[in-house]
């Protein structure tokens, strides 16, 4: 009777361990994932914020098309060459890591694990989005404006340096490249392909929200 007894204290003493190291693990799975979140919901603010000035850049140097050369002023010249193009990758290394191994297991909510499933497919789309708009630039805008603009207008003024080079080079054609019709519909597809990815980050951010919500409810 006394071993029956000793194996089933044993028994217990055992299965409250195992619950302690799963809590434990737990616990470190959905801090490592919420930093991660906390971490994706500021770049998406920043975003949020971002792309609405980018596509009215975009549409203000739409607006220069047709003008006059004694309209383009340096402002103006300045948005036409700004392209916008700063890349942010957003994280997704700790929940593809619980999605994509046996950590998911340590889910218990199964509104959680719901959330968790879908999450890495909004970034996914985000990515895919994010590589066609660079794709317009890289592979569409930069190419047109080498053949109009000239790098030497970086170049101060003043600096003799770089007077002969601003002087005897080659000249920028911005009225040139306002009607190029490649241009014009290069910048126009990136405005509407910006306008989509507006879209994409609100919804991921909303989603991105939720789930620190949630989170923080196990966390707590």
């Amino acid at each position: 009777m006394l071993i029956v007894i000793g194996i089933s204290i044993a028994w217990k003493i055992n299965e409250l361990n195992d619950i302690r190291k799963n809590n434990i693990v737990q616990k470190k799975i959905y801090a490592n994932l919420n930093e991660e979140l906390h971490t994706n919901l500021r770049l998406l603010d920043g975003l949020i914020d971002e792309y609405p000035q980018k596509i009215t850049y975009l549409e203000n140097t739409l607006n220069y098309v047709g003008k006059n050369p004694s309209e383009i002023t340096q402002g103006a010249k300045d948005t036409i060459i700004n392209l916008f193009d700063k890349d942010v990758n957003l994280l997704d290394n700790s929940i593809n890591s619980i999605v994509s191994t046996t950590k998911f297991e340590f889910i218990e909510k199964n509104d959680l694990k719901d959330l968790i499933i879908l999450y890495p497919n909004k970034i996914l789309l985000y990515k895919e989005q994010n590589e066609k708009i660079q794709a317009i630039v890289t592979n569409r805008i930069k190419p047109v404006l080498v053949n109009y603009i000239s790098l030497a207008d970086k170049f101060p003024d003043g600096k003799l340096k770089y007077e002969r080079i601003k002087k005897m080079g080659t000249k920028s054609d911005y009225i040139g490249l306002l009607a190029n019709k490649e241009y014009q519909n290069s910048i126009i597809d990136r405005i509407l392909q910006t306008q989509i990815q507006l879209n994409n980050v609100k919804t991921l951010r909303g989603k991105t929200s939720t789930l620190i919500t949630k989170l923080k409810l196990e966390l707590d």
